[in-house]
């Protein structure tokens, strides 16, 4: 996929007219249906005026090539945040409307057990053994401060998991390390979980998890990993107009008829 081409596609062109002349000549061509630019994002040539002029190092930073992949990486993964935020909010709402109408709760749990056990006999099936029986009493009878503790819990990690997909979506640097760090520092929960019992969900959460970690502090450089921000920024720059104009230069049929 040519990801500059679909930025275009989605975004429209980007052209810019560099007040050196022989950049700016390189740059622009004349056609039958008037001027033509150069696109900073794909290196079309776009009919028109160009959106804006001024000194070659001022030109627009676009993203293009491999900056605006994972630009499309960061922001799935933005949606994946957000997706897991709002689960998180449907079970601290869960978490307090049952505190709130625990006693209705246990009063018709405590109705229905009675109720259902000729049916359960009929099946063969003891009620009173039953371990997810159990586990609902113990729920049922949980101490309210550990149910609000509970709530606050979720609560607390829904709006981190918020946080991380404003940050990622936006493509801040500070969103990053706030996903890199907030995705570590529940992966060694994630391992313990699989010490009791392995799934094939646990084990892709966990997967997803660790790749989006190495993803992001390798190709963003956090933390000082591959020369840090100062080589990030670097890296950034170089997708200028005048590496755009070089390898425009590269491309045979510079030039529109």
């Amino acid at each position: 996929m040519d990801w500059s081409l679909r930025g275009c596609a989605r975004k429209g062109h980007v052209t810019y007219s560099p007040d050196e002349p022989a950049l700016g000549e390189r740059l622009h061509v004349a056609t039958q249906a008037g001027e033509a630019w150069r696109c900073l994002r794909c290196a079309t040539f776009v009919v028109g005026e160009p959106h804006g002029s001024g000194p070659a190092d001022q030109a627009p930073v676009v993203l293009r090539g491999k900056a605006l992949k994972d630009a499309t990486i960061l922001r799935v993964l933005a949606v994946e945040r957000f997706g897991r935020g709002l689960l998180l909010l449907i079970l601290a709402y869960g978490v307090l409307y049952f505190e709130s109408a625990r006693t209705s709760i246990q009063d018709t749990f405590a109705k229905a057990i009675p109720a259902a056990k000729p049916l359960a006999r009929v099946f063969n099936y003891d009620l009173d053994a039953s371990p997810t029986v159990e586990r609902l009493r113990h729920l049922l009878d949980s101490k309210q401060h550990t149910l609000t503790l509970v709530a606050v819990a979720l609560l607390a990690y829904a709006a981190l998991q918020l946080l991380e997909g404003v940050g990622l979506f936006l493509l801040k640097r500070w969103g990053e390390y706030v996903a890199v760090v907030g995705t570590s520092a529940f992966i060694p929960l994630e391992v313990y979980e699989l010490t009791h019992k392995i799934t094939v969900l646990k084990v892709l959460a966990l997967l997803v998890n660790v790749v989006a970690v190495v993803y992001l502090v390798s190709s963003k450089r956090l933390f000082g990993v591959r020369g840090g921000h100062a080589a990030f920024v670097a890296e950034r720059e170089s997708e200028s107009l005048l590496e755009v104009e070089q390898a425009a230069m590269s491309v045979s049929g510079k030039r529109l008829p």
